[in-house]
């Protein structure tokens, strides 16, 4: 369906004073900046109407109800003006009226109304109409004073960036509403990604990652604002999770909301909900925790720890504690993972001799203290593969999976690196037949090396076999381990020759 007019801008005239005579109101500064941007993605000039000369004791003219039935979409900027004012809400439900008599609310997953928030009003204050979307917030607030500061030029130049990146995001989605509109068959979209709600200090991050997703044709869900109710925002969180490839979850220094009836706080009842939505398999689940982060709440830190140690990481799920630039090449690998190199021939895959592949796994810092143990190895006529450090960061990923896939055991050496690393490297190798791995591990085990720490001294652990070397390396202490691969050798010599 054509429209005579892309947008229409409703807002309370309140909202529009000039704060610097001479200047031009905040709604007008956002119309013109709003106008430029669409037009430079639709290729024209794209015709975005606000009527400024309507008071709130003007009768609500026919002209106008005729007017929004050609508007292809309704940005209402919210304000504690707006939601006060009769005449924002004539607008509001005249357009809703002229949408149902033509093609409706939405076109295809996309709403017509675009919620602008110059700033903060409680959810339960919107128009019933607007609370269930999303909205563009066009403020910050100060997390010290709690103080908010609206997106504007007048209040400095990185408000003022921030003002133009977020009419950036709100033209790019308002120009695939309008493609949708015209095109009676939309093309096809890459898989969707749930983007867990977050924290206050986690929004410019969420919002990121939401941004860079739609470049690349990725719904961000959730496309609403979800239930405050426990067992509401548990089915809403479930169902937004069954049409998604991917969860991201943005882990802050704060502990979060808790909904009505729950115990748990939203960062944590979303993160549960998609562990349990991996469980079902082809998702992955990646929990981002900002490296350095600072928390003093008690809850928000006993959270994190859990996390760290969840055992669920694993089958495509994974922790991360990097720049959030990695969290998203990781999950665009996730979403469109490189073909598999093919898979070795047995006869193949083996050194001379049938001799059984182990891979050496250490933290860097421990390059130097670990070749006793490597040496070792090699000795006992072992071919040693071991952790690489060299090259880009992608090529040390491929070399790390390559291990994985075709070595015959893994000794992890727990030196330098913390109980945290060490839960990462079991998770490692527990994701090792997604790396392409046919075969199960003949042996896996965890060397405790020095330093000597209480913690390593209480270690234990189900899913490797542990050695304890805490006084330094001791050839003895290897013997269980080299043994049982041996013998895992003899075995499957003999299973091939059958």
């Amino acid at each position: 369906m054509n429209f005579e007019e892309e947008a229409f801008i409703s807002y309370a005239h309140l909202d529009n004073q000039e704060l610097i005579e001479g200047r031009k109101g905040w709604v007008s500064d956002f119309h013109r900046a709003l106008k430029i941007r669409l037009g430079e993605l639709l290729g024209k000039d794209p015709r975005i109407w606000r009527d400024p000369k309507l008071q709130g004791n003007d009768s609500f003219p026919d002209t106008l109800s005729e007017k929004l039935q050609n508007v292809a979409a309704f940005l209402p900027i919210l304000s504690p003006r707006y939601v006060k004012s009769e005449w924002t809400r004539r607008e509001l439900s005249g357009f809703c009226a002229a949408a149902e008599k033509s093609t409706g609310l939405c076109a295809g997953d996309k709403a017509r109304i675009f919620k602008i928030l110059k700033t903060p009003i409680p959810l339960d204050e919107h128009p019933p109409e607007l609370q269930s979307l999303l909205g563009y917030e066009f403020f910050k607030i100060d997390e010290e004073t709690g103080r908010v500061r609206e997106l504007s030029e007048i209040f400095g130049p990185e408000l003022q960036g921030e003002f133009w990146i977020k009419v950036g995001d709100l033209a790019h989605d308002l120009c695939e509403l309008l493609k949708n509109l015209e095109d009676s068959e939309p093309p096809p979209k890459e898989p969707a990604v749930y983007v867990a709600e977050a924290t206050r200090d986690q929004t410019d991050a969420r919002e990121l990652v939401r941004r860079n997703l739609k470049q690349h044709l990725h719904p961000a869900l959730p496309s609403q604002s979800l239930p405050l109710v426990q067992p509401d925002l548990t089915k809403a969180v479930q169902e937004q999770l069954s049409h998604c490839r991917a969860s991201i979850h943005l882990i802050g220094k704060n502990y979060g909301a808790v909904p009505e009836g729950g115990s748990e706080s939203l960062p944590e009842i979303q993160n549960r909900l998609a562990a349990e939505r991996a469980l079902n398999g082809d998702f992955a689940r990646l929990v981002w925790i900002p490296p350095g982060l600072q928390v003093e709440d008690e809850r928000q830190r006993e959270f994190i720890r859990r996390l760290r140690m969840d055992s669920g990481f694993q089958n495509g799920s994974d922790l991360l504690e990097t720049p959030l630039e990695k969290l998203q090449t990781a999950l665009f690998d996730r979403l469109n993972p490189p073909p598999k190199a093919p898979k070795i021939a047995a006869n193949d895959a083996k050194p001379p001799a049938a001799l059984a592949r182990i891979y050496l796994v250490f933290d860097q810092r421990d390059q130097d203290a670990v070749q006793p143990w490597a040496e070792h190895l090699f000795n006992q006529g072992l071919e040693v593969l071991q952790s690489g450090f060299d090259g880009t960061e992608t090529d040390i990923r491929e070399y790390h999976e390559e291990n994985l896939r075709i070595c015959d055991a893994v000794l992890i050496h727990y030196g330098a690196g913390n109980e945290i690393w060490l839960r990462k490297q079991l998770r490692e190798v527990q994701k090792a037949p997604g790396y392409g791995r046919a075969q199960p591990m003949r042996a896996v085990a965890v060397a405790l090396a020095p330093p000597k720490t209480a913690q390593k001294q209480y270690f234990r652990t189900h899913e490797a076999m542990v050695l304890a070397q805490l006084d330094g390396f001791e050839a003895g202490a290897l013997r269980p381990f080299v043994d049982l691969l041996k013998k895992e050798a003899v075995k499957e010599t003999g299973a091939n020759a059958r």
